[in-house]
């Protein structure tokens, strides 16, 4: 059993003891906490509660509604929701804040609360840290019985953040619809399989397979999106002849795509490809109004190939440290009109500053549609990078800012970035190491133009640390 307490949200497995997973005691606890904070003196206040549809999801979200009651606050349960939707809709609502209650791409026997701020973004560090503090002191006063907080439901959230997504200029239904686009979705069955189908039909796809789209929870397969994951939907492509497929995690904030030939668009271009049709088309008018630049974003370990875009339309580049939080953060700050991250993490500001798997979508799609090409080649035209994922288990005797000092002097006539971890490059590669915080180990990220120089790559600095540490 697992319960893991960050600054963003809690996440653990469900069952066992209080206090080493995500139990009805533990839910309560840092619910609680949250509430409290966003509370404080505050005599009206709203936060609004949606969920994925994981089997845990309903006894999760009746805990957490009847905390926040408890305290005070009045709730807006979204029910079956999305990640995004639930951002939105704080904003929409006025509301002080918001949890999603998703465990993301993690297992059926995990869930989590995500916890918002008022702008319905993932709260600050400096938060986080008060609502664990808080959670561990246990000082939290709930209101007398004629101050309990109402909860009330919305369904309509799914509905509203699809025409939201209609409204926005670079959205071209029409181009769309012309295509008569064939589309199969894998929704593992969870609340995209409400919001994927939902989203396509206003966009004009008539066409669509769904395969895992009921959202029980019962998921088919790891929900992660990655390709050794998608099997069923690569052949599915093939066999219905379709135009492309749409995989999404749970929660409806990444988003994968299949090419017609049952070949995988990568996780990491569905950014690099949005990002090349926003960077393309987004007009001066726009960017004045918003006071976006060509500027785009993406976190540390993500590709290359997104810097290239970028130079390519003339705007500027930004790393993060990995996060949403951060890639949020820096994307505020340099302007950026698009970022995210590439585990397919669209952040499309003029929407809301959120991953969001349904405004790629209609971007991804308006974009293929005035391409004029299938998906496989649109793919083909961007710059081909492979990332390669390796991790060094160490000691716990060992002092890892040491070893990471002893890679920096190593490697110090090369360009370094030590925002988060060590980052090195190279010509035409890179490497990222990033140090666990729950475990005695560095993730190693290298990218190159080819899978063996990726490896490779990750290989030697493996074996430079094995190296530092015989002294």
């Amino acid at each position: 059993m697992t319960l893991i307490k960050s600054i963003s949200g809690i996440r653990g497995t469900i069952g066992g003891k209080a206090g080493n997973a995500l139990t009805p005691i533990d839910v309560v606890k840092f619910t609680a906490a949250y509430g409290s904070m966003i509370k404080g003196d505050k005599t009206e206040c709203k936060v609004i509660v949606g969920r994925d549809a994981r089997i845990s999801g309903d006894m999760v979200n009746r805990l957490v509604c009847g905390t926040l009651s408890g305290l005070g606050i009045n709730v807006i349960d979204l029910g079956l929701s999305t990640t995004p939707t639930v951002e939105m809709a704080v904003v929409m609502e006025n509301a002080q804040g918001g949890i999603i209650l998703t465990a993301s791409h993690n297992p059926k026997q995990w869930n989590a609360l995500k916890l918002l701020n008022e702008k319905g973004e993932f709260i600050s560090d400096e938060i986080g840290k008060q609502v664990l503090a808080v959670a561990e002191s246990g000082e939290i006063n709930f209101a007398d019985v004629d101050k309990l907080g109402s909860i009330s439901e919305n369904k309509d959230y799914i509905r509203k953040h699809i025409d939201e997504i209609l409204k926005i200029k670079l959205v071209d239904v029409d181009a769309i619809k012309a295509k008569k686009f064939k589309i199969v979705v894998d929704a593992v069955n969870s609340t995209g399989g409400i919001a994927i189908p939902m989203l396509l039909r206003a966009l004009g796809v008539d066409d669509i397979v769904e395969i895992f789209c009921t959202p029980d929870g019962k998921f088919p397969h790891n929900p992660e999106p990655l390709p050794e994951n998608l099997t069923a939907i690569s052949n599915e492509v093939i066999r219905q002849k379709a135009d492309l497929g749409i995989v999404v995690d749970p929660d409806v904030d990444r988003l994968a795509l299949v090419n017609e030939d049952g070949s995988m668009f990568g996780e990491e271009y569905t950014l690099v490809a949005v990002s090349d049709y926003v960077l393309k088309n987004v007009s001066e008018e726009t960017l004045h109004a918003l006071n976006f630049k060509k500027n785009t974003v993406s976190n540390l370990s993500s590709t290359r190939a997104l810097r290239d875009v970028t130079d390519m339309h003339k705007g500027s580049y930004n790393a993060s440290a990995v996060g949403e939080v951060n890639v949020v953060k820096m994307m505020k700050e340099t302007h950026a009109v698009i970022g995210g991250e590439g585990n397919g993490g669209i952040i499309f500001p003029e929407l809301h500053y959120g991953r969001d798997a349904m405004v790629g979508i209609a971007l991804f799609l308006t974009h293929l549609a005035k391409s004029d090409k299938l998906c496989s080649i649109l793919r083909s035209s961007y710059p081909d990078y492979t990332i390669a994922k390796k991790k060094i288990d160490l000691d716990d005797n060992i002092n890892i800012d040491e070893l990471l000092e002893g890679i920096k002097e190593k490697y110090k006539k090369q360009p370094i970035n030590t925002v988060d971890g060590v980052k090195i490059e190279f010509e035409n590669e890179w490497v990222h190491l990033r140090r666990s915080n729950t475990e005695a180990i560095i993730r190693i990220y290298a990218e190159s133009k080819s899978e063996a120089t990726a490896n490779h790559l990750a290989e030697k600095i493996i074996m430079d640390m094995k190296q530092i540490i015989k002294g």
